[in-house]
């Protein structure tokens, strides 16, 4: 995957938080704006730009990222007022927030039924159910306002993934290394018939990539496959009593797919969704926002799994690496009139003092034998 890797600090476009379609901060109010946002980002281009955001903010709920992606699509950090300022930032004057959902349990008492260790009734004299007072918890939920990270100043603070894994992404065999050790099944590149570029074959329990295509679109080919063969594979829908439609099924996959490519940086511009539109007109509310949530949590656990793996194996790499250039270093400078002093090196810093026996001349000094 050829990618040009920029660390200079790019200053964000400022742009305005975008207000609800539903004007006030009550629980009816941002209830009638989620469905409104529902029914919204299934038409245009929306669609893409919440997957875009879902892919940044994966941990949040369902409710909350698409609040997000409403109010503030290219928002990338999101907090209160107040922990901005623990964290040394300061929103800016005249900063409009973002409204979410913030959990707001309550505690109530209730008579419930005593049960034995066979979770049957156990009876009083009378034969009646014994009960016991308990408190419970009732989720709920109350409105809540956050910044996102462009509309505060002050010190900065580390939002991209790292530069290790922004170079891990960047090395195209590592990056499939890690794809293939996330996925459920084996995969395996082969010729192909057709126009087909990837398939899982729910009864071999295999990916199967096409030869020859370019790294970017076999890298997006593995995630999409992955995502069918966590979602689709047909025993465990079967087992879970679980029925799709193979638009349904090419709908996960790929918002999966785009999700987990945008996070990693990975070209998304050639995805396309023209099928949505027809696709969410024949289901109800309860209904997409299920399918939604099954392309968050998916979404969600491979970013994270990848993440892990992918920081791990460039960890592995760098550590080999360092050896390989060590073992050709210390005896090029040995023959240059350096001693190595072991005692005093460490794995990143190499100390070499002059042998005595050459003639040497002005001061070597170096941070770092790299």
């Amino acid at each position: 995957m050829n990618r040009e890797n920029n660390f200079e600090e790019i200053q964000p476009i400022p742009s305005a938080t975008i207000p609800l379609p539903v004007a006030g901060k009550d629980m009816n109010s941002i209830l009638k704006s989620l469905e409104t946002g529902v029914e919204n980002i299934f038409t245009g281009d929306k669609y893409a730009q919440y997957l875009q955001t879902m892919s940044k903010f994966h941990r949040y709920s369902f409710n909350n990222t698409l609040l997000i992606a409403m109010q503030r699509p290219d928002a990338t950090l999101v907090t209160g007022y107040r922990n901005w300022q623990s964290m040394g930032r300061q929103v800016k004057k005249g900063e409009k927030g973002i409204t979410i959902l913030a959990p707001a349990p309550i505690k109530r008492r209730r008579e419930q039924e005593i049960l034995d260790q066979n979770h049957k009734p156990l009876l009083d004299a009378d034969g009646k159910p014994r009960t016991e007072e308990v408190e419970v918890v009732i989720p709920r939920f109350k409105p809540t306002t956050v910044f996102d990270i462009s509309q505060t100043d002050g010190e900065p603070i580390e939002t991209l993934a790292p530069e290790e894994l922004t170079e891990a992404v960047a090395d195209y065999d590592l990056f499939m290394e890690a794809i293939t050790a996330v996925s459920p099944v084996p995969i395996r590149f082969d010729e192909i018939a057709g126009e087909a570029k990837g398939y899982y074959h729910s009864g071999d329990k295999e990916i199967v990539i096409q030869k020859g295509m370019s790294e970017s679109q076999t890298i997006k080919t593995a995630i999409h496959e992955t995502g069918h063969a966590r979602l689709h594979d047909k025993d465990i829908m079967e087992k879970q009593g679980i029925e799709k439609d193979r638009l349904t099924k090419e709908v996960e996959a790929e918002s999966v797919a785009y999700c987990v490519c945008s996070a990693f940086g990975v070209d998304t511009s050639e995805y396309s969704f023209p099928y949505i539109a027809g696709w969410s007109s024949n289901r109800d509310m309860k209904e997409l926002k299920a399918s939604m949530d099954i392309i968050r949590k998916t979404a969600g656990e491979m970013i994270d799994e990848l993440s892990d793996n992918l920081q791990e194996r460039f960890a592995e790499k760098k550590q080999l690496l360092e050896s390989v250039q060590k073992q050709k270093l210390i005896p090029a400078m040995e023959a240059a009139g350096y001693h190595f002093d072991e005692l005093e090196s460490t794995d990143g810093n190499l100390r070499f003092l002059p042998d005595g026996t050459h003639e040497i001349g002005g001061v070597m000094i170096s941070d770092s034998w790299n």
